[in-house]
């Protein structure tokens, strides 16, 4: 990788160093939460003033958006402030041709120093190649960046594991200003698995509930925290691979009474994106004992993922996580409530 790339730990609490003025950040990783946290961060720096902020921010879907749109975004001169911020997510999506990625390259290029604009690449780390799915070490993007002088940032955002949950937790309230005792972060870590998003919104809803006066016990955790949740969906997903479609919507509408409706899909989602990791462990030849390993599982965890990785192939996983991401899509865009969206997706599924 080449000297002029930062590359940030991915607990460091600043998106950059303050000194610095990188023309380009590329966030890479699965924990879109601590992303989303990043591009907030950066809107900070823009300006305090939130509406200063909003009037040099930029977001722009690289599926629609073309390098005139992105040049055009990048070359406005910031207002009241000494820099503009342009967010693209989905970068790649229209860079499919040795031409397209070359303009694309020259655009990079020629970006003003009063512009950073910041790439998503939401990735899946790969831990049998110690290396990300899509930006790996020799995608073209890195090997340009590591010959440019112009500063590149890349910061990683992998999601913690279920071993590193209670740590993220106790750091995670001591954020919001509150505390959580350690018995209480691990109970809480196995009622919600491994998402930082909902993870966040449990953890106000526990501080808020002790007022901040205390520490969250585990008493708050078991009262306040619907328990079971992780094992209730593990049951549905099961229920699903079994084409029990009954059974499966009776467990979702019993789930969206304790749960809301993005929570549930978050966990849903993070299942299947388990599975696909499992799953390639599997079609490698690794056991079980390796899946616990790789993705630093629990025992009992291991077993149940493996288990339940046996029904599905690769195939059908990955065409399941991509249906995922078009619910998401949906229903971030109004098209379908996500409520419809997961009770369609399990009869599809039920009857695949």
């Amino acid at each position: 990788m080449g000297k002029n790339i930062i590359i940030l730990p991915m607990d460091d609490p600043q998106p950059f160093p303050a000194a610095e003025k990188p023309r380009l950040i590329i966030l890479r990783g699965d924990d879109t939460f601590a992303m989303e946290r990043a591009i907030s961060d950066l809107r900070g720096r823009v300006s305090a003033d939130p509406g200063i902020a909003d009037l040099n921010t930029t977001s722009l879907d690289g599926r629609q958006a073309s390098n005139e749109d992105i040049r055009t975004a990048s070359g406005s001169l910031p207002f009241l402030a000494s820099r503009r911020l342009v967010v693209l997510s989905h970068p790649f999506a229209r860079l499919v041709s040795e031409d397209s990625r070359t303009r694309f390259l020259k655009l990079l290029e020629g970006l003003p120093e009063t512009t950073g604009l910041v790439l998503v690449v939401e990735d899946q780390w790969v831990f049998r190649n110690s290396d990300w799915e899509v930006l790996k070490q020799e995608h073209w993007l890195m090997k340009w960046a590591g010959q440019k002088k112009q500063r590149v940032q890349v910061r990683d955002y992998l999601l913690p594991t279920q071993a590193e949950m209670p740590a993220w937790i106790l750091k995670e309230a001591e954020r919001q200003g509150g505390k959580i005792t350690q018995a209480a972060a691990v109970a809480l870590a196995g009622h919600i698995g491994t998402e930082p998003a909902q993870a966040s919104l449990e953890i106000t809803k526990l501080l808020t509930y002790v007022d901040f006066a205390r520490p969250v016990e585990t008493e708050d955790v078991d009262e306040l925290t619907a328990a079971g949740s992780q094992v209730d969906v593990f049951k549905m997903v099961e229920a699903m691979a079994e084409g029990d479609a009954a059974n499966a919507l009776r467990m979702l509408h019993n789930l969206l009474e304790k749960r809301e409706a993005i929570e549930l899909f978050s966990l849903v989602t993070r299942q299947f994106r388990q599975l696909v990791a499992v799953r390639e462990i599997l079609d490698e030849g690794g056991s079980e004992a390796l899946v616990r390993t790789e993705l630093h599982l629990f025992s009992k965890a291991a077993q149940n993922m493996t288990r339940q990785a046996r029904r599905f192939s690769m195939e059908d996983l990955v065409t399941i996580f991509h249906r995922l991401v078009e619910i998401d899509e949906a229903a971030k865009t109004s098209q379908i409530p996500l409520e419809v969206a997961l009770d369609t997706f399990i009869a599809e599924l039920s009857r695949a």
